[in-house]
Formats: C-alpha cells, sequence, structure tokens
C-alpha cells in the first residue's frame, strides 16, 4: 500500500533532521582544523617532508664545496595578521655546505597586541630535503605588543648531496618562503616584574 501522507512527512523530517547534524558536525570539524592548522602542518611536514619542507640539522655540514647556488626569501603575513614582514636580503648566492646566516624583519601595525606563527616551505620541493636549518623562528609563537618591531635571524645551509639528484644537479635557485598565521589562543607572556617587587628583592 501507498505511504501515507504522515509517513512521508515524517521521511521527510528524518532526512531533514539528518543533514542537518551533519552540516553541524562538519562545521565543527572544519573549525577544529583551522585552529589546530599550524601544528597540524608541522607534525605532517616534518614526518613526511611535504611540500618543501626542510630539514634540521644539529650542527655545520662536514663538507663545503666551491658549488654555488642562488636562494632567494620570501615572507607573506596572512590577512589576519596586521603586520609588515619582509626579508633582510631577497637573495644570496651560497657555496653547497657553507653555513649561511640572514635575517627576516617583522612590525605590527596593529594597535593591538598580536602573537603569530610561521609556517614555511621550499621551492623547487625536492630540494627540500638538502635544505637544512640550524636555528629558525618557524612554528614558535611570535607576540609582538603595537609598533613593536623584531630581527629574527634565520642559520641554514644547503647539503651538496642535491647535486646526486637528476632534477638538482644544475643547482636551480632554491626559495624559502614563510607565512605567518596568527595565534587566537596564544601561550601567556611573563610579565616583567615591577619596579617596587625588583627594590624588594634587594
Amino acid at each position: 500500500m501507498p505511504a501515507s501522507l504522515e509517513e512521508r512527512d515524517a521521511k521527510i523530517r528524518r532526512r531533514g533532521t539528518a543533514t542537518a547534524i551533519a552540516c553541524v558536525a562538519f562545521a565543527t570539524g572544519m573549525v577544529g582544523a583551522a585552529y589546530a592548522a599550524v601544528p597540524l602542518y608541522q607534525m605532517f611536514c616534518q614526518v613526511t617532508g611535504y611540500g618543501g619542507t626542510t630539514q634540521r640539522a644539529d650542527g655545520a655540514p662536514t663538507r663545503v664545496i666551491d658549488r654555488k647556488v642562488a636562494v632567494r626569501f620570501d615572507a607573506n603575513a596572512s590577512p589576519g595578521v596586521p603586520w609588515s614582514f619582509q626579508p633582510g636580503q631577497r637573495e644570496v648566492t651560497v657555496k653547497l655546505g657553507e653555513v649561511v646566516q640572514t635575517s627576516y624583519f617583522v612590525k605590527n601595525l596593529s594597535d593591538e597586541r598580536v602573537t603569530a606563527q610561521a609556517t614555511y616551505n621550499v621551492t623547487p620541493i625536492t630540494a627540500g630535503s638538502y635544505f637544512n636549518k640550524i636555528s629558525c623562528f618557524c612554528f614558535t609563537e611570535q607576540t609582538l605588543e603595537p609598533g613593536e618591531s623584531r630581527e629574527m635571524p634565520v642559520v641554514f645551509f644547503v647539503d651538496p648531496a642535491m647535486l646526486e639528484t637528476e632534477e638538482l644537479k644544475d643547482a636551480p635557485a632554491i626559495t624559502l618562503s614563510y607565512t605567518f598565521f596568527r595565534e587566537d589562543n596564544p601561550a601567556p607572556v611573563a610579565e616583567a616584574p615591577s619596579t617596587d617587587a625588583a627594590r624588594n628583592k634587594l
């Protein structure tokens, strides 16, 4: 027998409810993913080497060769980060295996305290395995007061082993790019002791 109008209405209501629940769950998941984007990106890239993720080195390489490569620097701030962010040098030419230090400069252009973290990538993507950073500001919360500026050094070297890779044997230019994303729930910033408190300790 054909379903009654009441049964059809009940089915439609159940489908509507299920669709609404699914949409809410999806939206909640997307919000959670947005908050976790930077730490998840960090973990994923460090494990897989995805997206030209560079390597972390504890010290200088064991050899330096005369072959040189151009390293370019790029800086970006997402729309939610009201900062001026730029490299101190747009490009340097380095020997493979040579330890080099450069710096990025950032300034808070807003009238409020802002905390952000930088993610990074290297192009060509395959060069990420040979671009080693000894010191870097990436994946570390940076908090700037209104109008505050900061210099952030980067120490790196390019492993000579890159020449053993077919697509990198001609030592193409490498671009290191950083992008700052705002942290909505930053870690508490320690306050400096007041003058009176410091005097009482004397």
